[in-house]
């Protein structure tokens, strides 16, 4: 017997994502979500804890303002210190792993779904997400999007605004669409 469609989505395979069991995972998300947006006037200790029933990790201190949405939650691991400003978008088909002290500003989105380049293939309604791995002491300014398969290294500043197509270099700081590295 084959792969389920969830264990091929988990291995960065081509999967049908109105798969039940997958869509079962992203209703529990949904729930979560109404519960954790619901919560901004709470202490960050509490919002932490539900934090903790749905992702795959949470560092001690960590923040993430609501109103924040995910796909599913569990492949998402962030570390102490983390904070995620209002609005932010981690769309977790597969690993989003987010490094120590890392500061995210708001409305940042963070992409591991992607889709077929063939025509055929993408009409069938298939995809496959890439991790997205992003390091320890990064600064991403608001509104910057990170795109699936991208790795940002520690030390590295994300512009606001930028759409970061390709891996940043530890220390590096980029800017643009697409995002380049400063002189």
């Amino acid at each position: 017997m084959g792969a389920s469609e969830k264990q091929k989505m988990l291995a960065g395979e081509m999967y049908r994502p109105g798969d039940p069991e997958i869509q079962a995972d992203q209703a529990a998300a949904k729930a979560w979500m109404v519960r954790y947006n619901a919560s901004l006037a709470a202490p960050a200790s509490e919002r932490r804890a539900l934090l903790r029933e749905l992702f795959g990790e949470v560092g001690d201190d960590a923040v993430i303002r609501p109103p924040f949405h995910c796909d599913f939650g569990y492949n998402i691991r962030i570390g102490r210190s983390v904070f995620l400003n209002f609005n932010c978008v981690i769309l977790d088909v597969v690993s989003v792993t987010i490094g120590a002290d890392t500061q995210i500003g708001p409305a940042v989105q963070i992409y591991t779904a992607d889709r077929p380049r063939d025509p055929a293939e993408r009409r069938s309604g298939v995809e496959f997400g890439r991790p997205v791995v992003i390091g320890s002491n990064v600064w991403i300014g608001g509104g910057a999007i990170i795109l699936p398969g991208v790795t940002i290294g520690d030390d590295a500043i994300i512009g606001s605004g930028s759409v970061v197509t390709r891996d940043v270099p530890k220390g590096a700081t980029v800017v643009g669409n697409p995002a380049r590295a400063t002189k």
